[in-house]
């Protein structure tokens, strides 16, 4: 069997660390099903073909697509460089893809959507998303409680639904929170493979990243651990059924 590659934007190895293992957690995979790779210190080959692998499962970051180039740091550059080079092939194959948080940003960017901090940028913490009519029918999410609470962190946010998608899921303060282009091209605004430990370990190594005041960790925490977050496991967890 093909394995997944798995891309990691994070520049934090405690956090790319912790999310790898969430990520493997929550599709069901073990380590061997994934090829790993840290775009913030490794880099992927010119050569490279996703068809040789199962599906692409993209990780979040402290990056946003929408900062100006010239406030970008050289690492986030060449992070989002390497991703989007991959995004082309990933598209026109409607090749199996799983963009969470930053991921959203990314597809939906590639494919001309408008990103930006204008609007719906979340904060840290649960929040309540609904499913969209469309979603009764997608595999990935058909079948699934129609409300449901999701973490979600992030500064931007896409602002309309980009061109050739599918609207999954929704959520009042951010109405763009799961798209698919395609059949097999999936994002989400929300992180499907976090529960309250995973966001617990996020929130203490990004409490200074502007995400929210650093007194309010603990809060923010104890919120997390209330908060009945479920649903959005078995999203990734589908895909890597469905696809691996």
């Amino acid at each position: 069997m093909k394995p997944f590659l798995i891309l990691q934007l994070r520049p934090e190895t405690d956090a790319a660390d912790d999310e790898f293992a969430a990520i493997l957690d929550k599709c069901g995979l073990h380590a061997t099903r994934a090829h790993r790779v840290r775009l913030d210190c490794e880099t992927l080959p010119d050569t490279m073909d996703v068809t040789d692998f199962a599906g692409v499962i993209v990780g979040g970051g402290p990056g946003c697509v929408s900062d100006p180039a010239d406030e970008k740091s050289r690492m986030e550059s060449r992070i989002e460089t390497q991703i989007m080079a991959l995004m082309p092939q990933i598209t026109a194959r409607d090749h199996p893809f799983m963009g969470c948080c930053y991921g959203l940003g990314i597809l939906a960017h590639h494919l001309g959507g408008e990103v930006s901090k204008a609007r719906f940028g979340e904060a840290v913490g649960p929040t309540d998303c609904h499913l969209t009519a469309a979603a009764m029918d997608d595999p990935l999410t058909s079948g699934l409680d129609p409300a449901f609470q999701a973490f979600v962190g992030h500064k931007e946010a896409v602002q309309a639904l980009p061109p050739g998608c599918v609207h999954l899921v929704k959520s009042a303060p951010c109405p763009i929170q799961m798209i698919r282009h395609g059949r097999n091209v999936y994002a989400t605004q929300f992180h499907p493979e976090a529960d309250a430990s995973d966001f617990e370990r996020r929130i203490r190594i990004y409490r200074n990243h502007g995400y929210f005041a650093p007194e309010r960790a603990d809060e923010l925490i104890q919120a997390c651990h209330r908060a009945n977050v479920t649903q959005p496991a078995e999203i990734l967890r589908r895909f890597a059924a469905r696809y691996g």
